[in-house]
């Protein structure tokens, strides 16, 4: 058995793990590489043949572990791909944005090389919509702790992950030339007790552990939570300073969590009520998954429908459809809270409020989620007095805030508890993913402290397992 890192090494973005057993290829999640300032072609690099992969299997639905998915089919790969129901759902809708987002940028970039005059062709989308279709055919769904045979010698398991809808742990039961062996890809790990998603399940006891970093050496700030830190927030921002609240927010899981808070918030009474804006048309279709789905969201949630109505609407909400309503949003005077994608700033509606409001001394910008370097949320969040946004340079006058209670992220805590659960007579390694440098060194330096034998693996490099 053998285990390559062809993506997510060293870096968060563009997960993607080998695992050979014999001749037979498996894929671990196939992600878009887009944390560098870099050409996206460099995602049509696998390091190995498309057409070879048999199989590929999905920890969840973000972009950074789906998003290259149509790249590998267009390129030869011929296999089925398994996932959990709701990932299945999220992940067709994910990839359908990126094709949008592909094509703008290609629009823009010709338009650009027409203007000044180039002669070659300007860059070309990843995949079009019928690569996203052919991916989407291959789709098959496994429930959770439901064991599946993907060969006479290969057993799937999927354990649920907190995180996201239908975010999953990945463990592998393998004969290896007559050798039992098993493996698990940790996937994203999420929190206990985060809104509408159940907590992470414990991974069974395995050989192997491939264990996402990205909280390494960050813990989870202590004491106030969610709704006591959004409700100070959203007091002094739009009710004792009538200005506005900008919420960048993924469209997918994190929108979900934050509309549940505040509904909490205002169907309570804790504060007098305030207009919400959810601009984000691929918001509105996730919150439809999220109902379509909502046997699997957790219990506080499912209460809160069974005595109060749909958790995931309000009064004072109003999800924001066409782009024409969206402009409008601009022009409504009134404290307001908005939450657009993208989480990072890169792309989507959330630019044009930042256009807009970015110079807005009665403007807070609230950070929700981690922003990779590279990001412009990543450069506001270091302090760049001065960003550029829709071909503008633009001093930042807004109040600039972030909080980590609505990271979905299990910490560095969440990570070694997480590896601290498993037999250290049977663990023979731990091979750390998805971080920057720095954290996995951090949350290595732990774990060998503890005296488990840890690798942070290179890229393209091959561990015989």
């Amino acid at each position: 058995m053998k285990l390559t890192i062809h993506g997510a090494a060293r870096q968060v973005t563009g997960s993607m793990h080998l695992l050979q057993v014999g001749q037979y290829k498996i894929l671990i999640d196939c992600g878009l590489d887009y944390e560098k300032d870099h050409n996206m072609q460099i995602n049509e690099d696998f390091g190995f043949r498309p057409e070879e992969i048999d199989v590929v299997i999905l920890t969840h639905a973000h972009i950074d572990h789906t998003g290259n998915l149509p790249t590998l089919v267009r390129m030869g790969f011929n296999g089925q791909i398994l996932c959990t129901p709701p990932t299945a759902d999220l992940t067709e809708l994910l990839l359908m944005d990126s094709v949008n987002i592909f094509l703008q940028k290609a629009q823009k970039g010709n338009k650009h090389r027409r203007r000044h005059k180039h002669s070659s062709s300007g860059p070309q989308p990843l995949y079009l919509q019928k690569h996203v279709m052919d991916t989407v055919e291959r789709f098959i769904t496994i429930n959770f702790n439901k064991p599946f045979k993907i060969t006479g010698d290969i057993e799937i398991t999927f354990v649920p992950a907190g995180h996201l809808l239908g975010a999953a742990g990945v463990v592998l039961k393998v004969n290896d030339e007559g050798v039992e062996k098993t493996i698990a890809f940790t996937g994203d790990i999420g929190r206990k007790g985060y809104p509408v998603l159940n907590d992470p399940q414990p991974l069974p006891k395995v050989d192997y552990l491939v264990s996402e970093a990205t909280y390494g050496g960050r813990n989870h700030s202590k004491g106030k939570g969610v709704q006591e830190t959004l409700e100070e927030i959203i007091d002094k921002v739009c009710i004792k300073e009538q200005g506005r609240l900008i919420i960048p927010a993924f469209s997918i899981g994190r929108t979900q969590s934050l509309v549940f808070v505040l509904n909490k918030i205002f169907s309570s009474g804790a504060l007098p009520p305030v207009k919400v804006f959810v601009d984000s048309p691929m918001a509105s279709m996730a919150t439809q998954i999220y109902r379509k789905h909502h046997n699997q969201v957790n219990p506080e949630a499912q209460e809160f429908y069974n005595t109060q109505g749909d958790e995931f609407d309000f009064d004072n909400l109003t999800y924001v459809e066409t782009l024409k309503d969206s402009r409008q949003v601009s022009n409504y005077f009134e404290p307001c809270i908005i939450i657009s994608s993208a989480g990072m700033l890169e792309g989507g509606r959330i630019q044009d409020h930042l256009f807009y409001n970015i110079q807005n001394y009665y403007c807070t910008i609230l950070f929700i989620g981690y922003c990779a370097k590279g990001t412009l949320g990543h450069r506001l969040l270091r302090g760049d007095p001065i960003v550029h946004i829709k071909d503008r340079d633009l001093a930042v006058y807004a109040t600039i805030k972030q909080t980590d209670v609505l990271s979905a992220h299990g910490d560095h805590e969440d990570l070694v508890n997480n590896v601290r659960s498993q037999d250290p007579d049977k663990l023979k390694g731990v091979y750390l993913v998805h971080g920057e440098t720095s954290a996995m060194q951090a949350l290595a330096e732990t774990l060998e402290n503890e005296k488990y034998k840890v690798t942070i693996p290179e890229k393209g490099i091959t561990y015989d397992l």
